[in-house]
């Protein structure tokens, strides 16, 4: 099915107006799956296997899908619970898990709210031991949390790979991220925790400022000297609703002092017609 944007963000995009970058530069609020889909069409998805059931020996056996039951009077009610990831494998990471009765409905959803969850991931080369200068890992050590769980990404140098747990690496493939060594702090069998912990990690490298960002700045003010001097000579609403306000008290004062003069005029000719009835009697 065609797609059919609803909202002004989804307009923009289906007409070719702004670019994901300016999206995430001007913080935009993305509320339409489709607006991924139409910017960035080969994007990929994962599941994390977040569920299990017991094994042969007294195992675990991992499933995509979590199933929790609940008991009610007529039996047990099932609810399916999954998680997903979706990236480019160039830089753009989102994660989103949904709750349903059937495990395609809970995939699907999950799909969703993982794209409109997507971000940017600041990548680089921060091992000392390396230093190309490149993007295969991330620019500096970085701790993410979820519950009481700690998970510490570290750079490492190319060629060293996915030092990690088999399902961050799916993470890692699509965020974009070639070598890294990690350090868990907590219970990390609860998978839902550990990957909620990973995406943490990765917005506070985003929120990390770096020497390189300072020149981008100083340009982007730049473009932006134009709009600022176009804002000293406008008025804001509420710049423009005082000064309606002082100009109505004048009026309004105006007309006091004219009704004011008509009293006093009416009142003397209320006199002189007096005066006047007076004289005709003496007559």
């Amino acid at each position: 099915m065609d797609w059919i944007p609803r909202t002004e963000l989804g307009k923009m995009v289906a007409q070719g107006l702004i670019t994901l970058d300016d999206i995430f530069k001007q913080g935009l609020k993305i509320k339409e799956p489709e607006i991924i889909d139409k910017l960035i069409p080969n994007i990929q998805s994962d599941i994390i296997f977040i569920g299990g059931s017991p094994g042969k020996g007294g195992g675990i056996r991992r499933t995509p899908t979590r199933r929790t039951a609940r008991m009610h009077r007529s039996g047990r009610r099932y609810k399916v619970s999954a998680m997903v990831v979706v990236g480019n494998g160039d830089g753009y990471f989102g994660i989103g898990t949904a709750q349903s009765k059937e495990n395609k409905h809970a995939i699907d959803k999950a799909t969703e709210n993982a794209k409109l969850g997507l971000i940017t991931i600041k990548r680089g080369c921060g091992s000392w031991e390396c230093d190309c200068g490149g993007n295969h890992s991330i620019p500096i050590k970085v701790e993410g949390r979820s519950g009481s769980l700690r998970v510490i990404l570290i750079p490492a140098p190319k060629g060293i790979g996915l030092c990690i747990s088999d399902e961050a690496k799916k993470i890692m493939r699509l965020a974009g991220i070639k070598d890294i060594w990690s350090k868990c702090l907590g219970e990390s069998r609860t998978r839902v925790n550990y990957a909620l912990a990973i995406y943490d990690a990765f917005k506070n490298v985003n929120m990390m400022k770096f020497p390189g960002e300072a020149e981008i700045k100083e340009e982007l003010k730049e473009d932006n000297e134009i709009v600022d001097i176009k804002r000293e000579y406008e008025f804001t609403d509420d710049e423009v609703g005082g000064e309606i306000a002082e100009e109505e008290k004048e009026l309004k004062k105006e007309i006091m002092k004219i009704k004011k003069k008509e009293k006093e005029l009416q009142s003397d000719e209320e006199e002189l017609k007096k005066q006047v009835e007076k004289l005709e009697e003496e007559k």
